[in-house]
């Protein structure tokens, strides 16, 4: 195969949404967040494709070209949305790996769905991979399509990224399938993580279920040398510096600020999952009132909760709880014209959500387990003035970068409120120390150095 791509990227996902456009036709309309910003350069330079689903079950499209990239549909059926990516992906895999927060489920015609669509995934690829091509295979609902492309493509250098957190044995052990999900992602050349821990639980896994040999991070398989590095992923820090200069953004900031009148504002931004600690931490906001440390119109909690999964039960379930206890807070110690706690569950533009960053005095980040946690990054990036405290569980893959964080752990909550109560009564002059230490490092490691480290490492020989 001597034409293709020399640059392939594989998603679940294409980098593009359907909008309709004022006059009432779809147009295709780029995707917000760092990945496809860090990647869709490399992509132009590198002449490159991204394979992946666009979005609608039972809808073949043809490849077409947008923002300058070339892009490859896979079609999914409503059964392969339904059973490989709310099935398999999101209630086997992704509770699994999150330290069995809910319990997961094993299914068997769920796990044929994902050996299928990792097989469709794996074939469109290897269809447009230019001979030697570089193809970089992201996250948990493609780990076979590595081994799978490898056995049609042995020419191409494959990469995989996983985002999420990788468990350790004792978890892993559980799953029916867990000698293919690592056989998959083993033929990869290069398989990163975003912390160093996730690395080391690939490599014992290999040892102790394949009883491959090892050297550090370096797996000995089928006679080939497969690296497993960390990665940490970051933020579009150019973007986000851009959003806050802009004067209607730093306006709506002072406009967030007046309507909630004198309040401190504390802000969660959230995916509506259960992995994101939401029930924790409004359940020790509320305790702050209760204890007599806080009143009515002294905090305000801002809690955007983004639509999630919505045709999963558990995340109906959570919605539901989320909401019956926001309504409870605010009966009990909200007043008339001063709710305590302000919930919506919708999605924000960018630039809202940096005037949100703007305007929060407290940042609460704190999920039970999050491979990194962007939006703890995202605020720093956007707190030019060094103002703000940010509260960070423990078990987010951002604590690690980010030190001088208020962290916590969720589960504890007195634990919580001790440090929910720290970041209200910081100076400004610890705030501005913290701020600054974590600021340097989101600037200095940002998406486009995360985008290179790992691209410079997969082209690199073993």
């Amino acid at each position: 195969m001597t034409t293709g791509s020399e640059f392939v990227v594989v998603a679940n996902r294409l980098p593009v949404d359907r909008v309709i456009d004022e006059a009432g036709k779809a147009a295709w309309r780029r995707s917000p967040g760092g990945l496809v910003s860090a990647i869709a350069p490399v992509m132009r330079r590198r002449e490159g494709t991204w394979v992946g689903w666009a979005g609608a079950a039972d809808e073949a499209l043809e490849p077409f070209e947008e923002d300058g990239m070339h892009l490859v549909p896979v079609t999914q059926s409503s059964e392969d949305v339904e059973l490989y990516y709310e099935g398999f992906s999101n209630a086997t895999l992704w509770p699994l790996y999150h330290d069995v927060v809910a319990p997961p489920v094993y299914d068997r015609a769920m796990w044929d769905a994902y050996v299928r669509v990792n097989e469709r995934f794996a074939e469109a690829t290897a269809k447009v991979a230019g001979e030697g091509a570089i193809v970089w295979i992201q996250d948990y609902q493609l780990q076979l399509v590595p081994a799978l492309l490898r056995k049609m493509r042995p020419d191409v250098r494959i990469g995989f990224f996983l985002h999420i957190p990788f468990p350790p044995l004792e978890l892993f052990w559980q799953l029916p399938w867990r000698r293919q999900i690592l056989e998959g992602l083993l033929g990869a050349d290069l398989v990163g993580f975003q912390l160093p821990g996730a690395a080391q639980n690939f490599v014992r896994l290999c040892r102790r279920l394949l009883d491959a040999r090892y050297v550090k991070q370096d797996v000995h398989w089928d006679d080939r040398v497969i690296r497993a590095r960390a990665f940490p992923i970051s933020v579009d820090v150019g973007e986000l510096q851009e959003l806050v200069a802009r004067p209607e953004v730093r306006a709506r900031a002072e406009e967030l600020r007046t309507d909630l009148g004198d309040a401190t504002i504390l802000l969660g931004v959230d995916r509506l999952d259960y992995t994101k600690g939401i029930t924790q931490r409004l359940e020790a906001f509320g305790e702050l009132f209760t204890d007599g440390y806080l009143k009515p119109g002294q905090a305000a909690f801002v809690q955007i909760a983004t639509p999630s999964r919505e045709r999963v039960e558990q995340y109906q379930l959570l919605r539901e709880q989320i909401e019956q206890q926001v309504g409870r807070i605010n009966g009990e110690h909200g007043e008339i014209g001063f709710p305590v706690v302000h919930y919506m569950h919708n999605s924000y533009a960018r630039d809202e959500l940096a005037a949100l960053y703007l305007a929060a005095d407290v940042m609460v980040v704190t999920p039970l387990r999050d491979g990194m946690n962007l939006v703890a990054k995202e605020y720093v990036a956007c707190r030019d003035d060094l103002r703000g405290a940010l509260v960070l569980s423990e078990f987010a893959g951002a604590a690690a970068e980010l030190k001088r964080a208020f962290q916590v752990n969720p589960y504890d909550i007195d634990g919580l409120k001790d440090t929910l109560r720290a970041a209200l009564n910081a100076s400004p002059a610890d705030q501005a120390r913290r701020m600054r230490a974590m600021r340097r490092r989101v600037l200095e490691h940002d998406v486009d150095r995360w985008a290179l480290d790992f691209l410079s490492s997969l082209e690199q020989p073993a």
